[in-house]
Order: C-alpha cells, then structure tokens, then sequence
C-alpha cells in the first residue's frame, strides 16, 4: 500500500485536517490544491449558522448545497428519524412491497404537486432523480412505439446532477471533460442570460423569443421524430442563479407542445419556497410532465429524492413493464422509511410553519438589501434572484460586461474573505456569488448577512486596487 503523503506544515500529523488530507477525496475539490490547503471541518450548527473546529461561526449563506431548508438543528426531525428507525429501521420497496411513510410521502408530494401528477418514484438524490427521469423518457418512448424518440435538450450552464446521464445533462464544462461527456443523444440549448446573452438593443421579450425560435429550430434539424424531452430548472441554480427573462417558459413550452416534447421540472433547487411559491414551477409558469426534487425535500437531514409523472407518462410505463413483465428501474434505498418519515415531518413543519410564505417576505427583503448594498458597485456587474435565491456577479468591467480572466479567482479571493467576516460562500461560474439561506433566516439575519458581505466585497475591491486590477 502507497503511503499518503506527508501533512501539510500547517497541519498537524494526527489532526483531523491531516487526516482528511491523507484519507478522503473530495468533491467538487481541487485535490491537489486540498493537499497544501487542508479542509475547513465544521463541528457543529444550530438556525443558519454553522461552527468550525476552533469554535468560530459562520452564517452559511446557501445553506450547505441549496438544501438545508430549516437550518442545522430540528428536534422533530430528529424524532421523526429516531421513531421510525425502532419501528422500522429498513424495508424495500421493489416487487409491490410497501410501507407507510413511503405512501404518506407520496400523497402529501401528489398533494402539492404544482400542476396534476399521477405516480411518485423515490431515489436518493437530485442525480439519481434527473437519471431516472431520462431512464423513464426512454423507457416510455419505447413501449409507445416510438424507438428513435429518444434525444433529450437541456440548457448550456444548467445544472442536474454528475451522474453519467445526469452530468450529460448539465451544461457545466467541469462537468463534461476528462469525463467523455456528454453521452450522446443529450443536446445543448442556450442560457436564458439576459445580462450576458441579450443582444444589443433587444428587449427582455424579444430574448425570449429569440430563445423558443433557437430551440424550434434545434427540434426541426434534428427531426422532431427523434427528440423526446427538454429538462430545465425553473431558475439555474450551480450555473448562475440565472432567473429566465418574463415569457421565456411560455414559449418554450409552445415549441415543446408543438413538437410532443416533454417538459421536465428539475426542482432539486427550486422546490418547497426557495422562489417565493411552493414549486419553482409556479413562480415561472411551468407545466412540468415531469417534476424531480430532492434536497429540501428532508431538509437535507437524510438522502431522499422524487420523481412524480403525469398519467400519460405513468401509463407507457404501466404498459411497458406488464408487456415485460417487470419495470426494471429502482435502488435498494428507494423510499427509504427513515428517510421518508423525516420527509414528511419535514413537509408538515413548512406547513404549519407556514415557511413557503415566510421565504417569500424575507427573500424580498434579501433581493432589496443586496441590490441597495451593491449594485452601484464598481466590482458588481448584477445582482439577481428570485425569492431566497441570489447571485452576485463580480466583473472587471461594468460597461462591457465583462469577467475578469477567470485564472485570477477572483470569486475564490471573496469566499475567503467571506470567511474571515464570518460567512460561508459559495462562488459558481463567472465569478458568481450564490445566495440560498436556510428558508428559517429572519429578517435581522438577511441584514447580517448583507453587511458581512458587503465588508468583504468592498475588501476584495481594495485588494484589486492595491495589485493594479481596479475594475474600470
């Protein structure tokens, strides 16, 4: 057996970020750079605010991964966990066998889907989700008779997942090379970017219509006989924060009807308030065939993930596996009961709570701050969102709209200084900052967490300066 290397100077030998080093390969992690750096290890957390080993706090503004919807501490949620695991720790829910939290589950999502569902499939993550949908896409144009419909078209910086079909799906560069991906049959459309991908002298409106033109064209070349599904999430999320322009949904999902496209809902971000409704769906005007969520959905206590399908989809699917006699599609884990009674504890609290009206106050009230603070700064290209999702793009150039040289990390230079004003950022593609607090941020906490970061992008501009790199 190799030997790991040695611990970094700065750590020491039997430390835990020593031990990570030498141990655990991380995702979404510049492995070689962690090896110098080391992990920041968080030991604990309660409301929007987690603690690191040497005992600082941190607010952690996109609550973890866009997920933990009711911060770091619910005792209910720990019952709920706790209850079901001395009644039933475990069962499956392959070959017709069931159990209760599961069905609950199921009715309560069916309950608040935001247009009529008929089915719900259970997996563990937003990947797996996203996966099993386009499995189910495939699967359903076969038993329709319909072989070469097969062709799937997401979004250039879209997000949905890293599994191989689902990281095919995202529209992420990082995503794709060293990886031979996309697979084939998965196709690329543009962002609904305003900011970036409006032309001169075209309007918000006239973008949209652009866009639907672009993808009817894209369905027509490739022969709508062969293109099944068009997958999106109802703002972008890893890719941006990037909120489509006014109409935008509407005449996609023309194009789509007119072609017998479905529409998928990736709703693993959007989902249960984040924009301000209960489904992103909503706040865009969708009308999925297809929703996926996870994350929110347990608050991200445990893994769990859905999958709901309307009756047209549900009946290919139906047929199909009675003709093969079994639909052959599921994990050990799907519905899990564990995760599931956490699920829907989870669901209950936002209802009592009245949690999905709560975001929408204070994510008004989070969009208002961050466009007061900075959008007359000379670092700040945009301030956008919707709801409690938010992202601030840093630029060098405020006319042109243009990044700087993305070699300079100058998104990465920020999330440190985040850290030193105590605050966990996030920083996506294009030198872009993501918002996404726990849906349970008070208003005196979206002030807080303006503030800090204000501090930190007026000492990051500072440091621009003193190295010569002022934005123009």
């Amino acid at each position: 057996m190799t030997p790991p290397p040695p611990a970094s100077p700065a750590h020491g030998a039997n430390s835990p970020a020593a031990r990570d080093i030498a141990h655990v390969l991380h995702p979404y992690t510049d492995q070689k750079a962690h090896r110098e750096k080391g992990p920041l290890i968080i030991t604990g957390g309660k409301g929007v605010r987690v603690t690191d080993e040497a005992g600082r706090e941190y607010i952690e503004t996109v609550a973890g991964l866009w997920c933990a919807s009711l911060g770091f501490e619910n005792e209910r949620l720990v019952r709920a966990a706790t209850e079901q695991m001395r009644k039933l720790p475990f069962y499956h829910a392959f070959t017709g066998r069931s159990h209760m939290p599961m069905i609950e589950l199921a009715e309560m999502l069916i309950e608040r889907a935001p247009v009529p569902m008929s089915k719900v499939f259970f997996a563990n993550s937003g990947s797996e989700a996203n996966d099993s949908a386009l499995k189910m896409i495939w699967y359903v144009n076969n038993a329709r008779g319909r072989p070469q419909k097969k062709k799937v078209i997401a979004r250039k910086k879209g997000y949905h997942g890293v599994t191989i079909a689902s990281a095919s799906l995202t529209g992420l560069p990082a995503n794709h090379k060293l990886f031979d991906l996309p697979i084939a049959g998965i196709l690329h459309t543009e962002t609904p970017h305003f900011y970036h991908e409006g032309r001169p002298g075209e309007s918000e409106e006239d973008f949209a219509t652009r866009l639907a033109e672009e993808l009817d064209a894209m369905i027509v070349a490739e022969g709508p006989e062969t293109v099944a599904a068009f997958f999106a999430e109802p703002v972008m999320g890893a890719g941006g924060v990037i909120v489509p322009p006014a109409t935008y949904f509407e005449k996609i999902q023309a194009v789509l009807r007119k072609h017998d496209v479905l529409l998928v809902a990736d709703e693993v971000i959007c989902g249960f308030g984040r924009t301000g409704n209960y489904w992103g769906s909503q706040t865009m005007g969708m009308r999925p065939d297809i929703l996926t969520c996870a994350k929110a959905l347990s608050s991200s206590f445990l893994p769990i993930s859905a999958v709901m399908v309307n009756e047209r989809v549900f009946e290919a699917l139906a047929e199909g596996s009675h003709q093969i006699g079994t639909w052959g599609h599921g994990f050990t884990y799907s519905g899990h009961p564990v995760s599931a009674a956490v699920a829907v504890e989870t669901l209950k609290i936002y209802d009592e709570q009245d949690l999905v009206a709560h975001a929408a106050e204070v994510g008004a009230l989070m969009q208002r701050r961050l466009r007061e603070r900075l959008n007359d700064h000379p670092l700040v290209g945009e301030v956008r969102g919707v709801g409690l999702v938010a992202a601030v793009e840093l630029v060098e150039d405020k006319a042109a709209r243009r990044n700087y040289d993305a070699g300079r990390k100058v998104a990465a230079r920020l999330v440190a200084l985040g850290e030193e004003n105590g605050l966990i950022l996030r920083a996506l593609p294009g030198d872009s900052i993501a918002f996404s607090p726990p849906l349970v941020i008070s208003p005196a906490e979206v002030e807080e967490m303006v503030e800090k970061f204000g501090r930190a992008v007026d000492a990051l501009s500072a440091q621009l300066r003193r190295e010569g790199l002022a934005v123009v």
